[in-house]
């Protein structure tokens, strides 16, 4: 699809209950929309008896990060079991400003990117930069990047983990999700997360794969820009960071020209 052609239809691919915002943007600036989950979210279960001590002992940690909106969704939902009234003195993160966003609903001081919305922007932030001897606790999914992790432990912190949900490729039969794609003329799909490509990918066979090089993808950062290059999509169009209004300012700059 050549730069500045027009768009038939744009898909959205973030989870159910997440995509109504980003939706709408697209929907009020001219844009016709499909959502098609492409990630579904499911708390864990269980708490091990190493989580529960983390809770108990949160006051005693320097730093609470949240690597994403749905750390905040899920692990506040555990800390307020435990601490209905939250611990003074910790300082707390969020990866992006809709991350921030939610923990400022819970009263909280947030510390946060700017722009980048990823590790890299998180370890970048001053009061993370010296935190010798500091105890660290990042609010996560199962599984997903450790960059975060490594480098403050590099940097000589005591980190810990905190999972609180997991990630799962939706359950679509083999050869549906084309089908859709095709019987709805996408050729723009909208992709939230490292995990949603990878997702994209399983969903659809080599062939399918093949079929569908020249859709435009709309991704939140370079490094699942890079994977999407790598996976063989021709035009990959980077966002400044994963938030509603940045995804539709890169598909704007795109079907207009206007892009870099």
């Amino acid at each position: 699809m050549a730069r500045g052609s027009p768009v038939d239809k744009v898909l959205v691919t973030r989870p159910a209950g997440q995509a109504e915002g980003l939706c709408q943007l697209l929907h009020d600036a001219g844009y016709s929309v499909l959502h098609e989950p492409l990630m579904r979210l499911e708390a864990l279960a269980e708490l091990s008896a190493v989580q529960r001590q983390q809770l108990l002992d949160l006051d005693t940690y320097q730093h609470l990060i949240f690597v994403s909106a749905n750390a905040v969704r899920y692990g506040m939902e555990r800390i307020a079991d435990y601490w209905p009234q939250l611990p003074v003195g910790l300082n707390w993160y969020g990866v992006g400003a809709a991350t921030a966003s939610l923990l400022r609903d819970y009263g909280i001081p947030v510390t946060a990117p700017e722009q980048a919305m990823n590790s890299e922007a998180l370890l970048a932030l001053p009061a993370l930069r010296s935190v010798f001897g500091d105890k660290v606790l990042i609010v996560r999914g199962e599984g997903g990047r450790t960059l975060l992790r490594e480098e403050l432990q590099r940097r000589n912190a005591r980190v810990e983990d905190f999972p609180c949900y997991r990630r799962l490729c939706p359950q679509i039969p083999p050869g549906e999700l084309a089908r859709r794609l095709q019987q709805a003329k996408i050729t723009v799909i909208m992709i939230s997360s490292g995990e949603g490509l990878v997702n994209l990918l399983a969903l659809l066979s080599r062939e399918e794969t093949t079929k569908f090089r020249d859709t435009v993808l709309i991704v939140p950062s370079s490094r699942v820009a890079q994977m999407a290059v790598d996976a063989g999509f021709g035009a990959v169009v980077t966002a400044a960071n994963a938030s509603d209004a940045a995804m539709l300012r890169a598909l704007q700059d795109w079907t207009t020209g206007s892009g870099d």
